[in-house]
Parts: C-alpha cells; structure tokens; sequence
C-alpha cells in the first residue's frame, strides 16, 4: 500500500494502487485548495517507513524530542521491561507528594507514545491511576518506564501483509490493589497486525478468576464487532472470528444455554456474549497461558515472557528494517 498526505487538515491518501492515490489527491486538488506533499513518512508524530511486505510505525523522534524536554535522565543502566515483577501500586498514603502537573505531563506524554508502543500499555495506564494524588513511589514507575524507553526508542508496530482477524482477551484477577478490582487485558490482529490493544481496570469487583476472566472477553467481544462492521466497508467478511481466552471456565459460560446461580451476577454480559456466540460472529476458543498474548496488558511480566510477547505481537525494532 502506497499513502500520501496532504498539508490541508491532515489528509491521507492510501491505495495497493498508486496511481488511483494519484487520481485521487489530483480530484481533490481541483476542488480546494491544498498541495499534496507526497509520500506519507512522518504524520502528527508517527513516522511512518514503508518496505517490501509492509509499513512501519514508530514515534522515535516524538520520544527523543518530549522525553529530553520532560525529565532530563542523564545516564542511567539498560533496562528491557517498563516494570518490575515486584512492582504492585497503591496509592501510598504516607508517600511523599510530588508536583501533580509535572506528573500529568509526563502522563500525557506516555499515553501519546501508547499509540505505537503496546509494550507500555499496562504500565503507563496503571501510573495513571494515581494523577489526584501523585507520589514519590508513582514518579519512580513513570521514571523507569522512561529509562525503558530511552533504551528501546527505535520500537514500533510493524504491519506485514494479511487479513485474518484474531482476537486475545486476558485479566489480572484482583490485581489492583487499591480496591481489587482486576484489569481487563485484550488485543485484535488482521493477519500478524496488532490493529486494537486495550488495558483498563474493570468497572466491579470481580467474585473469581472465571468472572474476571468473562468480563474481559465481553469487552474484547465488543471490539471484534466493531472491526468486523469496518473491515465490511472494505467489502472484508469476517466470520467466527476466534476469541482466544486462557479460562476454560469462562469459554463454557458462554456457550452454556443455561444461567445458573454463578451466571446470575454477569447476566448482560452472559446474554451478550452467548448470542454473538450462537451467531457465529465470535468462536471463543481457549488457549494456553504462556501463548496468551494479551498477558502483556495485564500484569508486569518478566524479561524473557515480555520480550517474547512483545515480539509476538509484531511490537519490533525499526531498525532492522532500514
């Protein structure tokens, strides 16, 4: 696929036909008035590479410029996760305060960069929790998150050719600390394309791991349902799109036709999952835990799980591509 873009509104021409993005941005031209700058390489932050076989995205020179503006790091030891195994956030009510709007910036900044770095999905969305009330403790994550990332700058999300949509869903049962609610972790691919990725703290209080686990997959459900209505626009039919999910209890709640006693507590989301189920617009299918890609949304992992997951996910170097 070739994109141009144009300097009006921030305009995009993509097409598999250069000659009709031509044709295209040549219509447009006659009728307003713009200029077309050509091919498509930096946009709003993303540089953009594109290579035999696919593109590349990445926000290297974002990070580089926001980062050194932010928080000066001087020199500081490679580290290859954004946070520690060991690492479990509260809100630390006897923890020193720090400046709340410097924190907020820092915040702001971590959340751009999410936009192209799925690795730091958990952890910047988890430091963001504590923005009323930032302390030392938080500053400390969010710092180590930006060691990460002066060390891993070049990372991004590689897009090869494929149309084969996929859907992973994962929780963290009662993880959170603060008040144990657990965090829903999901991810979608087209083909080895991470197109969605989500990490966020579920709305209740979850009774077990299966009920976490249920909630998760609703919300990866909604997900798959609105990519499926956009791939149709392409003229792309996707049916029984595969929701992978690690908890054999979850994956027989919503193909049970029955609701019992330990269903009664997720009714919408029992209904709503069991009738997408029945339609064939979904086929929740389970999957071992160490091939559970969304685990990385959910939980601080390990060095090696990490960068396989991170890997896994097409979450890779651009470097290697130059």
């Amino acid at each position: 696929m070739t994109l141009f873009t144009k300097d009006v509104d921030d305009i995009i021409f993509g097409c598999t036909n250069e000659e009709l993005s031509h044709e295209s941005g040549d219509m447009m031209f006659r009728e307003f008035e713009m200029s077309l700058i050509g091919e498509l390489n930096f946009f709003l932050g993303f540089q953009i590479k594109q290579v035999m076989g696919g593109i590349f995205i990445h926000q290297e020179k974002y990070c580089r410029d926001r980062r050194g503006r932010e928080v000066q790091m001087g020199d500081c030891k490679p580290i290859s996760t954004p946070m520690s195994t060991n690492e479990h956030l509260d809100t630390d009510v006897d923890g020193k305060p720090i400046d709340q709007s410097n924190y907020r910036s820092m915040i702001g900044l971590l959340l751009y960069l999410t936009a192209s770095r799925p690795d730091i999905m958990f952890s910047v969305c988890l430091c963001a929790r504590f923005q009323a009330a930032p302390k030392e403790s938080h500053l400390t994550v969010v710092k180590r998150i930006l060691w990460y990332l002066k060390h891993t700058p070049s990372i991004g999300l590689w897009y090869p050719e494929g149309a084969k949509t996929l859907g992973y869903s994962d929780s963290d049962f009662a993880g959170y600390r603060v008040d144990r609610k657990s965090t829903s972790g999901g991810c979608n691919l087209l083909g080895r394309s991470l197109v969605s990725w989500s990490s966020k703290k579920q709305n209740c209080v979850a009774l077990s791991t299966a009920e976490a686990k249920y909630i998760a997959v609703g919300a990866c459900c909604a997900q798959i349902l609105y990519m499926k209505q956009s791939l149709l626009d392409f003229g792309v039919v996707c049916v029984s799109v595969p929701l992978l999910c690690d908890n054999e209890s979850a994956a027989k709640i919503a193909k049970n036709p029955f609701q019992h006693s330990r269903t009664k507590h997720i009714d919408i989301h029992h209904h709503f999952l069991r009738d997408h189920e029945a339609k064939g617009d979904i086929t929740i299918t389970g999957v071992r835990s160490e091939e559970q890609l969304a685990d990385i949304f959910t939980k601080p992992l390990g060095e090696e799980t990490f960068c396989r997951l991170r890997s896994e996910l097409n979450v890779l170097d651009w470097s290697n591509f130059m």
